[in-house]
């Protein structure tokens, strides 16, 4: 393909200008044809070499006559042509018959002197017309496969050294111009080479791959085609550029994607989420272009869908005032208010007094349902949705919760907006009845917003107070997962969460502390590593009520547990040892501190390790001397501790 050269840089205060865009192809296609007619002029001028002129004029002609076929073809109204193979094929003819024109042109009649100087010879003609039949190779092939609409067979000499190019080029045309059937053959042979390698995946996108298929994922009436479509594209991001070429293409590319999973058979949303979740794992720029679309807002209802039964809290509404329960639909009706005020005033009494006594729960996803298009044309009715087997259903909720995993690591803002489409609920009660891939999915989920929440007070202070019923079933749950699952996957991503909550629970909430502390003698190391290094959480000065969680911990034999994993692993001693330096700074005066004989392993930790930690070595220092200023015996004359 020929490039246009780059603009000159600009000087002082002038601004460049952007590079001009690419001519219409069919003057790229002109050039050559143009060139071709020169080429026969001058060969019937020709004095010397005459057959091998002839040789390279009947070349010239034959590419001529396929190039005005391509041109014919694509002026047609309403075709649509891949400009990609075109505009290569037509630039490589127009070079070489740029070449030929002029050899041919020094066969015309000339002095002795400067027939001399030309020195032409057979094997310059030799030369000429091989690369004169591989641009007839070309351009024949090039005229096949748009006539059979990207069904031509053999490779045409460009690709020779690289087929991969040309079974791209025959795919995607295959996209843009062959019926629906052999576009989602086309499509699925497209996305298996992706699947090969990254080599291959970069050849799609260079040569214009993603356009077709983000057209191809809008095609309503062809689920089968918006699979193909979703699973070519999910191939091609493992690559953060890569995902920033779908994301940007057209200014549309996320757009439509969201677009296609709110609207969509379910089979079809599986294949949509994972390709959101994909594409927000690789790409940070992704997840605010999905945020700004407002694609969380059918992931979550997606995963709601058939969550809660009616009855699911019924036996909860007993234990409710009804002004408690109407505040709490009031307030999970907010994302629904702009569909609310389309209803008249009548409708509005009626369905906030039926509200008061439905469970909270359901009030707030029955509107996402309405809005997700689940009666449209794409999505079906919501009775066929009810009616597609479980084993679908379940795909789509894993998948839909992968992809709030990946919207909200790192991202408070993403986190947030999960929090406030009321997402935390849902997530809650597929940590407790979920399949095992849902349910970690899940779990990683409220640990990226669990994370986001520690680094951010409004968002703590908003999803996470006491009074939420949404907190409070989340940590209902990890408290389930973290007291009941052998899983150390499942484990991990729960102490991670409640470790990032602990400046949310008051001193009362002693519940939290046993399981945790129980967890510093579990038999995996990373368990235990992560328990103590929640439970640090808890006790560090940045909570204001370390104080008290550190005398509960060591209520709960917090202590020998700690000494006993002094002897694990480097990781597990170093979380240990930080949790001990905090229990004997917040608790120093405490009895259990002497007998367990804490004193003398923080004065035996290895002078390298602290070398290493230099902000250890100060916490360490800090609490000997806590233990020595409350604990007289023995040890009390080791006030000498090198700081």
């Amino acid at each position: 393909m020929v490039l246009s050269p780059s603009p000159p840089p600009s000087r002082g205060g002038e601004q460049s200008e952007p590079p001009a865009p690419p001519p219409p192809f069919q003057d790229e296609l002109r050039h050559p044809i143009i060139l071709a007619e020169r080429v026969l002029a001058a060969a019937d001028e020709a004095d010397s070499f005459k057959s091998e002129c002839a040789a390279v004029a009947k070349q010239a002609d034959y590419i001529a006559d396929k190039l005005r076929s391509v041109v014919r073809f694509a002026t047609t109204p309403g075709q649509a042509v891949y400009e990609r193979p075109v505009r290569r094929i037509s630039a490589e003819a127009a070079r070489n018959l740029d070449r030929a024109l002029a050899l041919v042109r020094r066969c015309r009649r000339r002095n002795i002197f400067r027939r001399v100087v030309a020195m032409i010879s057979v094997a310059d003609f030799r030369k000429a017309l091989v690369h004169l039949e591989a641009s007839a190779g070309d351009v024949s092939w090039l005229w096949s496969m748009l006539e059979s609409n990207g069904n031509a067979m053999a490779l045409p000499p460009i690709a020779s050294n690289d087929p991969i190019v040309a079974w791209v080029w025959v795919g995607i045309t295959s996209i843009y111009m062959a019926p629906m059937a052999e576009k989602i053959e086309a499509a699925n042979q497209l996305a298996s080479l992706a699947k090969d390698n990254d080599r291959n995946k970069q050849i799609i996108v260079e040569e214009g791959g993603v356009p077709p298929f983000l057209k191809l994922i809008k095609e309503k009436d062809s689920p089968e085609a918006q699979i193909a479509a979703a699973a070519a594209l999910l191939y091609l991001c493992n690559e953060g550029d890569r995902v920033r070429a779908i994301s940007e293409e057209s200014a549309a590319g996320v757009q439509t994607i969201v677009k296609v999973l709110a609207d969509s058979p379910m089979r079809v949303q599986i294949w949509v989420a994972r390709l959101v979740a994909v594409m927000a794992e690789n790409d940070p720029g992704a997840q605010d272009n999905f945020a700004r679309e407002n694609a969380i807002r059918p992931l979550v209802t997606l995963l709601s869908f058939e969550t809660f039964s009616d009855d699911q809290f019924g036996g909860q509404i007993g234990k409710q005032s009804i002004h408690s329960l109407v505040q709490m639909n009031k307030e999970m009706e907010k994302v629904g208010e702009v569909k609310m005020r389309s209803n008249n005033n009548n409708n509005k009494e009626k369905d906030r007094d039926s509200l008061q006594y439905r469970p909270f729960v359901m009030s707030s996803f029955s509107s996402f349902h309405s809005d997700a298009g689940g009666g449209s044309k794409g999505g079906g009715t919501r009775k066929e949705r009810e009616n597609e087997n479980r084993e679908v259903k379940q795909k789509l909720k894993t998948s839909c919760a992968e992809a709030l995993w990946m919207l909200a690591k790192g991202s408070v803002s993403n986190s947030k907006r999960i929090t406030e489409t009321k997402g935390l609920l849902c997530l809650a009660r597929l940590v407790e009845i979920g399949e095992p891939e849902l349910q970690f999915n899940c779990l990683m989920t409220i640990k990226e917003i669990t994370f986001a929440a520690e680094s951010n007070a409004d968002l703590r202070r908003g999803a996470f107070k006491t009074n939420s019923p949404a907190a409070k079933s989340v940590v209902d749950q990890l408290l389930r997962v973290i007291k009941g699952s052998s899983s150390p996957k499942l484990l991990v991503a729960a102490l991670q969460s409640i470790g990032s909550l602990a400046r949310t629970f008051p001193a009362r909430e002693t519940r939290v502390i046993g399981p945790l502390v129980n967890h510093l003698n579990n038999r995996s190391q990373e368990v235990a590593a992560e328990a103590a290094i929640a439970l640090a959480k808890f006790t560090c000065e940045e909570n204001f009520l370390c104080e008290a969680h550190s005398k509960t911990m060591i209520e709960f034999n917090a202590i020998p547990a700690l000494m006993k994993l002094l002897r694990g692993s480097e990781r597990a001693q170093l979380r240990a040892l930080i949790l001990l330096c905090h229990l004997a700074v917040n608790a120093g005066n405490h009895e259990a501190l002497e007998p367990a004989r804490v004193l003398t392993a923080l004065e035996g930790v290895d002078r390298m390790v602290l070398a290493q930690y230099p902000e250890l070595r100060e916490m360490v220092a800090k609490a000997v001397y806590h233990i020595n200023l409350y604990h007289r015996g023995p040890h009390s004359q080791r006030l000498t501790f090198v700081i």
